[in-house]
């Protein structure tokens, strides 16, 4: 596939979900990221296997157009939804003396729908239900040797506070 139709399918499955201005950014960020990373070095085809499908890159566009942080969206598009590139500056004196910039992956994952906040509250609950189980097997494990030794004890003290 090459730049042009990567762009043109992008923009394809862009229409009809996101306004035609939304449509356009996207488009645009996405020549721009291409012309950006061939300028660095890299292959047109090594940059379009990264970003991956045009459909299901479109796709995270849109679900993210629901009021997700726009860095998430444009970060490499694997695992777009997920992750998002930071800039680091570092000084650097054995190379150039300078400061260098390194690119840095940061993974986010947001409670921003309604399945993931359901998702969370199923873990808890069944984290819950792990610990509430365990502490219960346990007290079924150690009860009837517990409970005659309290037995026992109580009526030790019992029997003593009354010899007194």
């Amino acid at each position: 596939m090459t730049r042009t139709e990567f762009l043109d399918k992008l923009k394809e499955a862009l229409k009809g979900s996101l306004s035609d201005r939304e449509v356009q950014e996207n488009v645009e960020y996405y020549a721009q990221y291409i012309a950006e990373e061939t300028r660095q070095g890299k292959s047109e085809e090594e940059i379009l296997s990264m970003l991956g499908d045009p459909w299901i890159l479109a796709r995270t566009i849109i679900d993210a157009s629901d009021g997700t942080d726009r860095e998430t969206v444009y970060g490499n598009g694997q695992d777009t939804a997920y992750t998002q590139y930071r800039t680091d500056r570092r000084y650097d004196q054995q190379k150039n003396g300078g400061y260098e910039e390194e690119k840095r992956r940061v993974h986010i994952l947001g409670l921003n729908t309604w399945w993931k906040k359901l998702l969370l509250l199923l873990c808890v609950v069944l984290v819950i239900a792990v610990i509430v189980s365990f502490v219960t097997g346990i007290i079924r494990l150690l009860a009837p040797v517990l409970i005659p030794i309290i037995v026992v004890l109580l009526l030790v003290r019992i029997v003593k506070n009354r010899h007194e």
